[in-house]
C-alpha cells in the first residue's frame, strides 16, 4: 500500500478509535438515540464546512444515493453498536462488529477486482485477529442480555459499519465530500424518525455533551480520511487499517482510566504493528 492511503487509513483508525472511545462515554451518561442524533449534527457541520472551503460543486445523483446508502448503512452500525456496549456483553459485541466491519468491505474489494501483493496480505491477515484481539477484554458482568442476542447485535453493528465502507467507496473523486454530507442526512433522518416512532426526546444530558461533540466531530474526521485512502489506494486495505480503531480506544482508556491493557490486547497490539508494517511494504 502506497504512503499517503496507508496514513489516511492510520489516521482514520485513531479518529474512529477518539470517536468509538468518546461515543461510548458519552452512551453510558445519557441515552444512546439523543447521543447519536447530536453527535451526527456535529458531524454534518465539519463535512459542510469542509465542502464549503474546498468549494466542490453538487454532485451527480448516483454519487448522492452512494452517499444515503452509507448514511443508513452507517447509523444501523452505530446505534446497534453503542446499545450494544450499553445494554450487553461489551465482550461479545464489540470484537464481532468490529471484525465484521473490517472483513465485508475487505471481501467485497478482493471479490471486485482488486488485487493487492502478497505482503500486503499477509499484513491484512494479520490485521484481522488483531482487530479481534483488541477488542477483547471488556466485562459482560452486570449487563443484560444473552451471549447469543450479543452475537446478533455485534454482527448488525459490523455489517452496518460494512455497508457504510462500501457504500462510501463507490463515490466518485468529484464528488469530493459531498456524499458524506449526503449520508449524514440520511442516517440524521432515520434517527429522527426512530426517536418519534419511539417518543423519546433528543436531549442530550449535560454531562455527555462534551463527549457527544467530540465523537461526532472525530467521526466525520474518521470518515474523512478513509474516503481519501479508499479513493486513492485499495478498499480492502482502505478498510482493514481504519478498522484498527480498538488500538486507540485502547490507549486512550489506559491514559484516560487507568484501564490495566490485557494479554489479548497486547498480542493485538504486535499483530496490528506487524500487519501494518507488512501492508506499507507491499
Amino acid at each position: 500500500m502506497a504512503p499517503m492511503p496507508l496514513l489516511l487509513a492510520g489516521l482514520s483508525a485513531i479518529l474512529y478509535g477518539l470517536a468509538d472511545f468518546s461515543g461510548g462515554l458519552a452512551s453510558s451518561r445519557s441515552p444512546v438515540l439523543p447521543v447519536v442524533l447530536v453527535s451526527q449534527a456535529a458531524g454534518l457541520v465539519l463535512a459542510l464546512a469542509a465542502i464549503g472551503i474546498m468549494g466542490t460543486p453538487f454532485p451527480g445523483g448516483a454519487d448522492l444515493a452512494w452517499g444515503l446508502a452509507a448514511g443508513l448503512s452507517g447509523a444501523l452500525g452505530v446505534a446497534t453498536l453503542y446499545r450494544g456496549l450499553a445494554r450487553s456483553i461489551v465482550a461479545v459485541v464489540s470484537p464481532v462488529s468490529a471484525l465484521v466491519g473490517a472483513f465485508a468491505p475487505a471481501a467485497f474489494g478482493l471479490a471486485t477486482g482488486e488485487r493487492l501483493s502478497a505482503a500486503a496480505l499477509v499484513g491484512a491477515g494479520l490485521c484481522l485477529p488483531a482487530i479481534l484481539l483488541l477488542s477483547l477484554g471488556g466485562s459482560g458482568g452486570g449487563k443484560r442480555g444473552s451471549v447469543a442476542s450479543a452475537l446478533l447485535q455485534g454482527l448488525v453493528a459490523g455489517l452496518g459499519f460494512g455497508g457504510f465502507f462500501i457504500s462510501s467507496s463507490r463515490t466518485g473523486a468529484a464528488s469530493g465530500l459531498w456524499p458524506l454530507a449526503a449520508a449524514r442526512c440520511a442516517s440524521m433522518a432515520s434517527l429522527l424518525v426512530l426517536l418519534a416512532a419511539t417518543r423519546r426526546g433528543i436531549r442530550v444530558e449535560p454531562a455527555a455533551r462534551r463527549a457527544t461533540l467530540g465523537s461526532g466531530l472525530a467521526d466525520m474526521g474518521a470518515n474523512i480520511f478513509f474516503l481519501l485512502a479508499s479513493r486513492s489506494g485499495t478498499l480492502a486495505l482502505a478498510s482493514v487499517v481504519s478498522s484498527l480503531y480498538p488500538l486507540p480506544t485502547v490507549a486512550l482508556g489506559a491514559l484516560a482510566f487507568k484501564e490495566r491493557v490485557p494479554p489479548p490486547r497486547i498480542a493485538g497490539i504486535a499483530l496490528a504493528v506487524a500487519g501494518v508494517a507488512l501492508i506499507s511494504a507491499g
